[in-house]
Order: C-alpha cells, then structure tokens, then sequence
C-alpha cells in the first residue's frame, strides 16, 4: 500500500498547480473555464492511451457493467471540469482546491462504505472530521457568514459539486480496477470526458485565440497535472483504499 500511497501523493501535489494554471489561462489568454477544461481533457486522453498501449496488452472489459463505470467515471471527470473550472473564477483557486478536494474525502468515505464494504474506522473519522471542519475555518476565513457574496457562494457550491464528482470518479473507479488495468481504465475513461465536453467547441465565441495564446499553459495542464497526475493515480488507486487515498489527496491545496 506505500507505493500506491506515495503515487497518489505526487499526483495530488501536481493537481495543486491546477487552478493556479486556470487563473493564468484567464487572464492571459482570456480562455473560458470550459474550453481549459475540454482541451485539457482533449491533451491527456491520447497520452494515456498510448501509455496503456505501452505498457500493457490487458484490455479486458468483461461485462456491460464494465462499459457502464467507463461511462459513469468519463462523465464524472467531464462534470469535474467544468464544476471546478467556473468555481475558480468566482471563489479563487485556494477557496476552490480547499473545497473540492477536502470535501472529496468525506464523500469518498460515504460512498466507499456503502458500495465498496470499506470500513470507517476510529482514526479515519477523525482525520476526515478534522479535514471538513478546517476547510470550513479556511474557506470563511476573516469573513462573517453574512458578508459572503453570491458569487462566492454559488463557487463554493460548485466546488463541492466537483469534490462530489471526483468522489464518484474515485470510488468507481477502484471497483472497476479489480477488474480493469489502470492505464487502459485511465485512458478510456479520459477519451470519454474530453467527447462529453467536445459540443463547448461549437458554443465557445473564441477557441483559436485563447489556443495560440496559452498553448503552453494548455500543453502543461494536459500533460502533467492531468495526463501523468492520473496515470499515478490510478495506479496507486489499484493498492490503496478509496477511504485512505482520498484523504491522501488532501496534500493538493499545499501547492495550490
């Protein structure tokens, strides 16, 4: 389990550089959140499958329940996008880490003991009580509850829509790996979020500028907070609890 422990952990502590990038996208290039969230999709789906092409010749997909997670975790990860992309312009890229990714734990913990038998054992609880109870104190901050804008609250709202989507992205995800290679279940599952996204192309008022513009930035979030950061993932997801590598995965907002 320490080698899927330290995977994930090296994979959240490239997703911290993630909202950072979004606001550099914005400002720069003036890129909307879902075109950053298709494109960045659209770069590391081929990377991933010809990382599983590579690596391994286990394609197996035995069952049309199979096919059903693959869809179920594509659209996870498409929602995900565009939660956490339009949460950053409207909170900031720590209000939206700290939510998205601290409350995934507790999700992730619910949805694990109920579909996947994990148990939630006494130094588990805690460490999620003290992960939800802190984001709290961090997000309100020097804020009183009345002094929080609409803005923020839809943000923060959307925030937690992308931890609920990673969460189900998580816990799917490690059920279908008993059955399912991680880099062919990475690389699928990628291919189908960055089509669920694909009609943005067609609603987007500018796609060539912002690209021209930010093609670097683009090319690094595509590459290495999402292409590698869930390759890793999803390998040391195979070792790891879905409890225990969700709460791993609280090392992301020490970059963000």
């Amino acid at each position: 389990m320490l080698t899927g422990l330290v995977l994930i952990a090296l994979a959240a502590i490239s997703w911290g550089t993630t909202g950072a990038t979004m606001t550099l996208l914005a400002r720069h290039a003036a890129a909307d959140p879902l075109l950053v969230g298709f494109v960045r999709l659209a770069i590391a789906a081929p990377f991933l499958l010809g990382a599983a092409l590579v690596s391994t010749r286990d394609w197996r997909f035995t069952s049309g329940r199979d096919l059903f997670a693959l869809l179920v975790m594509g659209g996870a990860m498409a929602t995900y996008q565009v939660f956490y992309f339009r949460a950053v312009t409207l909170t900031g890229v720590a209000v939206a880490a700290l939510l998205a990714i601290c409350s995934a734990p507790l999700m992730i913990a619910g949805l694990a003991a109920l579909f996947l038998r994990e148990r939630l054992t006494s130094t588990v609880a805690v460490s999620l009580a003290m992960a939800v109870g802190g984001t709290a104190l961090l997000v309100i901050g020097p804020r009183r509850i009345g002094e929080i804008s609409s803005g923020f609250a839809a943000g923060a709202v959307l925030a937690l829509g992308a931890g609920l989507s990673y969460a189900i992205y998580a816990v799917v995800g490690k059920a279908t790996l008993a059955r399912i290679a991680p880099l062919p279940l990475a690389g699928v599952t990628f291919t189908v979020a960055a089509l669920a996204l694909a009609p943005v192309l067609w609603w987007e008022p500018a796609v060539a500028e912002p690209l021209a513009k930010g093609w670097p930035l683009f090319l690094y979030l595509g590459l290495v907070p999402t292409a590698l950061a869930y390759g890793l993932f999803t390998v040391g997801l195979k070792r790891t609890p879905a409890t225990v590598a969700g709460i791993t995965t609280l090392l992301e907002p020490l970059t963000a």
